[in-house]
């Protein structure tokens, strides 16, 4: 296990103190990242850069969010302990740690199975017990024993809201995706009803993810 040092805590303090200046004012995202330790998320070459506000690379052409997007995407998702939040998006296991951390009951999707393996052993050894699954992320969790979430968050840019994910979306839930093909704007939306009609659309502002990628033949 890697250490986590005085020094490591007094970064992410910077951290936060940063993402408040940066508009963040959930005490509950604030309080979740001071307490994980990014750089544990990272490749040792790369951990002088943890807690800078940065994505960076984690293999398999995926990256680690910018700190700032991780806290944003979790400010809006609005957690509360005890909420059921499917992520789409394992990735490197960060945002997921940080839902574990508010305490949220988290099922999260991988597509590529290198990350899949490496971040569910990761995630097991830090004891944030989330529920990782290799799958399409554009189906969901179709197994009728998890739906509905409370919550679902998409962490890769995506080119239109899933139908499929919004099934799996219980009334009054909230879903916070990017949607663009090149740069995604951030949505959530809140389900009000089961037709698109009835969905609410809210929108933060310009991102840029790595590609949601469609279809079932996710890397074996």
């Amino acid at each position: 296990m890697r250490d986590d040092s005085y020094r490591h805590k007094g970064l992410r303090l910077a951290m936060v103190r940063e993402l408040r200046q940066k508009g963040i004012t959930d005490e509950r995202v604030l309080a979740a990242m001071e307490a994980v330790p990014r750089h544990f998320f990272l490749d040792l070459a790369l951990i002088g850069m943890a807690y800078d506000d940065t994505a960076l690379p984690i293999g398999c052409d995926q990256t680690i969010s910018h700190p700032s997007t991780v806290a944003m995407q979790s400010q809006l998702l609005d957690v509360h302990p005890g909420d059921k939040v499917l992520e789409i998006g394992t990735g490197s296991g960060y945002q997921t740690a940080v839902l574990c951390q508010m305490g949220a009951r988290v099922f999260s999707i991988e597509r590529q199975q290198p990350l899949f393996v490496k971040t569910k052993r990761l995630l097991a050894d830090l004891r944030y017990h989330a529920k990782c699954f290799l799958g399409d992320g554009y189906q969901g969790l179709t197994e009728v024993d998890y739906a509905p979430f409370d919550r679902i968050i998409i962490t890769c840019g995506a080119p239109f809201i899933p139908p499929a994910l919004m099934t799996q979306l219980r009334l009054g839930g909230l879903m916070v995706i990017p949607v663009g093909e090149q740069q995604q704007e951030m949505l959530r939306v809140t389900k009000l009803g089961e037709t698109e009609a009835d969905w609410q659309v809210e929108r933060f502002g310009q991102f840029k993810f790595v590609p949601m990628k469609e279809g079932r033949s996710f890397k074996q």
